[in-house]
């Protein structure tokens, strides 16, 4: 007799040894089918066996049912008929079997159509997998009001009324940080709920991935499982896959060089950039400080990628590189910083994240808004900043949101971009809507330093902070009041003249007063230039009139338009490429190359014409005071190359 002990013993060891064996069994229904037929349908099922990782048919260990219908949709390639039992299109049948199927194009995702056989076994397969078991018919009724529920209210992931064993039924597609990844974060200020619509909408290898996080997981499942280049169009994504199932073994390798548009102004640089986030040394929060107008009264949040030069090692040094350093902002408009409040608050303006010179983005705060610049590191550990860096290149390529000043600005949109590019829990909870009271609250959760701006002076020396040029035009202004009558005591009330009224005291001036009503007679025109632009996206708007009757305006518009037209691949560089899906690879570069070299040559042809075409389009007032300002930039350097000759110094040019 065994004792119970060892019986107990024994049985575990049956057990154990079954278990080892347990994984998932293709049953091939071949009923009908002639052998030609069974046996390739049998090596398309093996093939399929062949490629799942190992962990997943560990898992999904079940009998699973295979048969050809002739009764599905034309289109379709198959679909699940029930738990357990995949369907294939039998008008596919002949062409798996004489083999023509290896070659046959079908103008879908995987290319072939036996890749596309493939794959939707594996998509099938996923869909059980992610369910994790079977249901008992309450259990499905009771799922199927709670995914109907989601779908209409755009709560996904756990809900009041759908609580219990049969709510949290998912492996994979309710899991925060898959939902993270997909596209589909968390609300800003609704309590963990999350965005019914996925806005990773370019660059995608099947549309169909964005209908649902199930449909996202089963879809990638298939490209993680058949594509060796998906480790390298989706970085975050396959690592994903990865953890749970494994590396595997046919991946690619991946360049080293993430390639990106920068949107600076300069239409005579070539656009296309690789950026190596082994190049990028720590990666700052960047706030534009608020000013007096209602849409910049929170600031604006932006990140900041510390690249170092070619070259050198990482390290503090690599903060002095500031001509490599790069600015990720979500904007409407490349070149926008005043929007308008009620398209601002009606989502009417497009919100996509940009790639800017850190040089651009100094002067447009501080000598053009006029508000300092704050730069607080991040604390990353080094594969943090990797896969933010990646993420964010992913951004740039494939997402389309919508921007409102209030519920999806640029805090929030910050804040998603760091929650799915930085897999850190003290950011899963954190809400919060204002580029300001973000930083607080990284600050408080040990996620920011900002201690690095309590030396004003230190912060300036090593570029922590990056003052308005506000100072400096008044104390420029204090320069012209010791030296001339005039009434007004601020900057801003001298700036606030008309061009003429200022030009009235410019013969009254001595050197060293001219030379400091040329810096801001500079301002002034910034500033104009600004407006002129914000005056120009409202006429883009459609929210004047005349522009369609008087053929001047006409002619202007059609220039203007053709700009937006032709820049726009600054904004949505997806456009650009008409193949392939995520992170473009080397096999797409020479096409980019050839594309933004062409765009950017025809900006910069366009913009030689720009500046007189377009301005026909602004209101008399604004080209008036343009037209004055340059006159009276002309006029102070003739004067003050006057003064200076006069003074015994060598001419100026």
């Amino acid at each position: 007799m065994i004792p119970r002990g060892s019986r107990w013993l024994a049985a575990f060891a049956l057990f154990a040894a079954a278990s080892s064996h347990a994984a998932l069994r293709l049953d091939l229904q071949d009923a009908g089918l002639n052998p030609a037929q069974r046996q390739a349908s049998e090596r398309l099922l093996d093939d399929v066996q062949q490629l799942l990782p190992t962990p997943f048919s560990a898992a999904l260990d079940r009998r699973v049912e295979v048969e050809w219908r002739d009764d599905l949709p034309s289109n379709g390639i198959g679909e699940a008929m029930r738990p357990g039992a995949i369907a294939l299109n039998r008008k596919y049948l002949a062409a798996l079997t004489d083999g023509s199927a290896a070659t046959l194009k079908t103008g879908r995702s995987h290319g072939t159509l036996r890749r596309e056989l493939l794959a939707t076994v594996i998509h099938e397969l996923t869909h059980l997998y992610d369910r994790g078991r079977l249901w008992s018919p309450a259990e499905a009724r009771l799922i199927r009001r709670c995914s109907q529920q989601r779908e209409s209210t755009g709560q996904i992931g756990e809900g009041a009324e759908c609580r219990g064993q049969a709510e949290r039924r998912f492996t994979l597609s309710d899991d925060p940080r898959l939902l993270d990844l997909a596209g589909w974060p968390q609300r800003a200020g609704k309590r963990g709920l999350r965005d019914p619509d996925n806005r990773f909408i370019l660059r995608s290898p099947d549309r169909y991935e964005l209908s649902n996080p199930r449909e996202f997981v089963a879809v990638n499942m298939e490209y993680f499982v058949l594509d060796p280049s998906y480790a390298c169009r989706r970085p975050a994504l396959y690592q994903y896959y990865a953890a749970r199932f494994g590396e595997r073994s046919q991946r690619q390798s991946c360049a080293s060089g993430l390639a990106y548009l920068n949107a600076g102004r300069d239409f005579a640089h070539q656009p296309l950039g690789y950026l190596d986030p082994e190049r990028v040394y720590e990666v700052d929060y960047l706030l534009a400080e608020a000013n007096d107008q209602w849409v910049s009264r929170w600031g604006h949040a932006m990140l900041r990628l510390v690249v170092c030069a070619p070259g050198r090692p990482r390290g503090p040094d690599c903060r002095l590189d500031l001509d490599q350093h790069l600015v990720l902002s979500y904007r409407a408009f490349v070149g926008d910083l005043q929007l308008s409040s009620w398209e601002g608050l009606t989502g009417a303006y497009p919100s996509r994240l940009f790639v800017l010179p850190l040089s651009q983005i100094i002067e447009e705060y501080t000598k053009v808004e006029l508000r300092s610049l704050a730069s607080v590191p991040l604390k990353l550990d080094r594969a943090q900043i990797d896969t933010l860096v990646e993420r964010a290149v992913q951004s740039h390529w494939s997402y389309d949101g919508n921007y409102y000043f209030i519920s999806n600005n640029c805090a929030v949109e910050t804040l998603k971009l760091l929650r799915s590019g930085v897999s850190d829990p003290r950011l899963q909870d954190l809400d919060s809507i204002t580029p300001n009271g973000l930083l607080e609250i990284l600050e408080n959760r040990g996620l920011a330093d900002a201690s690095v701006l309590d030396d004003p002076k230190r912060a300036l020396r090593l570029g922590y902070r990056f003052d308005s040029f506000r100072d400096r035009y008044q104390a420029m202004f204090a320069v012209i009041t010791q030296r001339l009558d005039i009434p007004q005591r601020r900057v801003e009330d001298w700036l606030a003249l008309p061009a003429t009224e200022r030009r009235a005291w410019f013969a009254k001036a001595d050197l060293r007063a001219s030379a400091a009503l040329l810096l801001l007679e500079q301002a002034s025109l910034r500033r104009q230039l600004q407006l002129a632009q914000d005056e120009l996206k409202h006429l883009y708007l459609g929210q004047r009139e005349d522009i369609h009757s008087d053929p001047k305006l006409v002619a202007a518009g059609k220039t203007l338009q053709q700009i937006l037209d032709d820049s726009g691949f600054l904004s949505q560089p997806a456009e650009l490429l008409d193949t392939g899906y995520g992170l473009p690879q080397p096999g797409e570069s020479a096409h980019l190359e050839q594309q933004t070299q062409a765009r950017q040559a025809r900006l910069r042809q366009l913009s030689d014409s720009l500046d007189q075409e377009v301005r026909a389009l602004l209101v008399p007032e604004r080209r008036a005071e343009l037209a004055a300002l340059e006159s009276n930039l002309k006029q102070l350097g003739t004067h003050l190359r006057a003064l200076h000759k006069a003074a015994g110094g060598f001419e100026l040019p």
